[in-house]
């Protein structure tokens, strides 16, 4: 940079404090656009669909759907689509929680593994029994239009 002269320095004083206008001008446009972004996907975040089933049910239904392969993220690699399914149910999904009061979900690996386990093979008997009831049902509706 070269050497300014005395009767150089205001010039160069006014240029700098435009640049540095120009420069706040810019920044506080970035903010306030990336501000209404972050609003926006805040609100998509907090707006999430509910469910009618207790938490249980919810993980057993999109883990029926995941094991038959008809929703997934990736149909090759298990434990990921498995990751990622849960993933999508904690960010998008609430329950009808003990007081009947749609409730966040936090995790639910632990249901998961609850409807890949034989251990609670009744509950999942009775669930696809409902299931299936509500299935049979939709269908009478349709047969009698």
């Amino acid at each position: 940079m070269k050497k300014l002269t005395y009767d150089e320095i205001p010039d160069a004083v006014m240029n700098l404090g435009e640049k540095i206008e120009w420069i706040e001008l810019l920044l506080k446009e970035y903010f306030y656009i990336h501000k209404l972004n972050d609003r926006s996907q805040n609100y998509l975040v907090k707006e999430k669909c509910s469910s009618r089933f207790n938490k249980s049910d919810l993980a057993q239904f999109f883990y029926i759907l995941m094991d038959e392969n008809i929703l997934f993220f990736d149909d090759k690699r298990e434990k990921y689509n498995r990751s990622k399914m849960q993933q999508f149910i904690v960010e998008n999904f609430t329950y009808n929680g003990d007081a009947g009061v749609q409730t966040t979900i936090n995790t639910i690996s632990k249901q998961f593994s609850e409807s890949k386990g034989f251990t609670y093979r009744e509950k999942q008997l009775i669930f696809l029994d409902k299931i299936i009831w509500m299935f049979q049902r939709r269908r009478e509706k349709v047969a009698a239009r």
